[in-house]
């Protein structure tokens, strides 16, 4: 074909081939080329407005459903929060009924208690001292001093061996200062919970001596096996304790001697939900893993644990095996320095449920919970809240949610900060993010975290807590962290500064360089 030429007074026209093969003349031929471009530009320019205006009411549409997507979420955790007051004030009200029954010379002023904060306010009772006086809160300095308790009578029909008692302490360098008289947390039946936590150094002093130790120890190790069984030996036939193992490692022992026929374990789930109250001690013999491991079987409130470092890497095990007999002795007879290690509770809640109450069971983790895109190779698509408020929307390889103890696991490897164990915060970390101005933070310890995977996500997520119990996450469902009343108290080798910084500096190599030349050019 041949192509088109212009005629002298500016018209397309076909050539004679042209119009030969076609038949007709085309219609553009009769107008000028500047007419034929208004001509087809002049629909597509009305497209680009009609186009413009549909983008705005997306836009709006948008808007308006974050809106209302936040205003859900405020109102959700603001139900939450009010479940949670009232189960605790039914809490506190029955114990204090039970108090009442129990110790009627312990009776304090109900009406006054309820006035209290519940979500802020621990359960308090008044402690009567050598003369008569009752111990009141301290509350200028954000702390109280509380009832120690008070082991209850064994029944005839069954055996009962009473737990030790003992108390928290601010330690404070000056003896000039009256902070470390001022006890920071209270105990019921033992068991440490915290209302108001503290990054000072804390103090473990035993008033009644330990009774029962539950020792854990990390599977296929020889050196691990010989060493657990020579403690155990030395604990029963020095220090008379009764103790507790788990049941492989009973057989084990009964298998290589009949002389471990005193070694008491349980046989079910159930008992180890009772084991806190048996337990005044907890050795772990390995690395953080058995750390970890330790701190998943309490689901409540944790014993004090001794962790002695028989693993690769420890940031959580400060006691070395060799001098165990030493470490144990200096323990028993206190006090000791501690770590309250934070835990996250944390809550999966699925799109088919009625309520935020109709949640499976709570998960407790020490280190971190993820939420990553598993097998998938779409980029992971997660929406935040912090308590009522919007946080961001991650894009990326997933999330990471740590405590401060976690922050050198996981949460250091993604580019989030290295933090003292006992400073009250959650790590916000993104592993990964499709955004170079996404930087990690750190949550104040009081929030509640909640992390929802859209209705538009191309594909679902994968939690997973401490490594391990990995759940899917559909578009529509949510996980709720927050901070667990019940943290995990682990013994200091000196205290829990230097404990941290011995670790970093050994585990890590933290900042490990030569040292500059002295005699390299100075300034005149």
């Amino acid at each position: 074909m041949a192509p088109n030429k212009l005629n002298p007074s500016g018209n397309s026209s076909l050539s004679s081939g042209s119009q030969a093969e076609n038949g007709f003349i085309s219609s553009f031929s009769l107008f000028p080329e500047k007419a034929v471009q208004e001509l087809l530009q002049s629909p597509i320019q009305a497209s680009d407005d009609h186009l413009i205006e549909f983008s705005e009411a997306l836009r709006t549409v948008a808007k308006a459903l974050r809106k209302v997507a936040e205003g859900k979420a405020s109102a959700q955790a603001e139900a939450a929060e009010w479940k949670r007051k009232y189960e605790l004030e039914r809490t506190r009200n029955l114990q204090f009924e039970d108090k009442e029954k129990s110790c009627p010379e312990h009776r304090t002023d109900l009406d006054d208690v309820k006035t209290n904060n519940p979500a802020k306010q621990p359960i308090l009772y008044n402690k009567a001292n050598s003369n008569g006086k009752s111990e009141e809160c301290c509350s200028k300095n954000g702390i109280c001093s509380h009832e120690v308790l008070r082991d209850g009578k064994p029944n005839s029909n069954s055996k009962m061996v009473k737990k030790a008692s003992f108390k928290l302490q601010w330690c404070c360098k000056g003896e000039q200062s009256d902070q470390h008289k001022h006890d920071i947390v209270s105990f019921e039946r033992g068991n440490i919970t915290t209302a108001e936590r503290s990054s000072k150094q804390i103090s473990l002093k035993w008033e009644s001596c330990p009774q029962t130790v539950l020792i854990l120890n990390k599977p296929n190790s020889v050196s691990v096996q010989i060493l657990c069984a020579d403690m155990i030996r030395w604990l029963r036939q020095q220090k008379k304790l009764h103790i507790y193992v788990e049941p492989r490692v009973k057989v084990d022992l009964l298998t290589e001697s009949s002389y471990f026929n005193f070694v008491e374990t349980w046989s079910d789930d159930k008992e180890i939900l009772k084991l806190h109250t048996k337990v005044d001690l907890v050795i772990t013999l390995g690395g953080d893993g058995t750390v970890l491991w330790a701190a998943s079987m309490f689901k409540g409130p944790v014993p004090p644990i001794v962790p002695f470092s028989l693993g690769s890497l420890g940031f959580m095990t400060p006691f070395y095996s060799e001098n165990y007999k030493e470490c144990l002795d200096s323990i028993l007879k206190g006090p000791i320095s501690i770590t309250l290690r934070h835990r996250l509770l944390c809550h999966v809640i699925r799109d088919a449920a009625k309520n935020e109450f109709e949640t499976g069971e709570p998960i407790l983790v020490l280190n971190e919970v993820t939420i990553d895109r598993g097998i998938s190779s779409y980029l992971t698509n997660l929406e935040c809240y912090c308590d009522n408020s919007f946080v961001t929307c991650v894009q990326g390889d997933g999330l990471i949610l740590s405590t401060t103890s976690g922050s050198t696991a996981y949460s250091l490897a993604a580019g989030g900060s290295m933090v003292h164990p006992q400073v009250p915060g959650i790590l916000f970390t993104p592993i990964c993010p499709h955004s170079l101005s996404f930087r990690p933070l750190i949550l104040p310890e009081h929030v509640t975290l909640r992390v929802q995977v859209p209705f538009n996500s191309r594909s679902p997520a994968w939690a997973s807590f401490d490594g391990k119990d990995r759940k899917q996450l559909a578009p529509g469902d949510a996980l709720v962290c927050s901070m667990a009343p019940w943290p995990v108290p682990t013994a200091c080798l000196v205290d829990s500064t230097n404990d941290f910084l011995r670790s970093i500096h050994e585990g890590l190599h933290w900042n490990l360089r030569k040292t500059q030349s002295f005699d390299g050019p100075r300034e005149s």
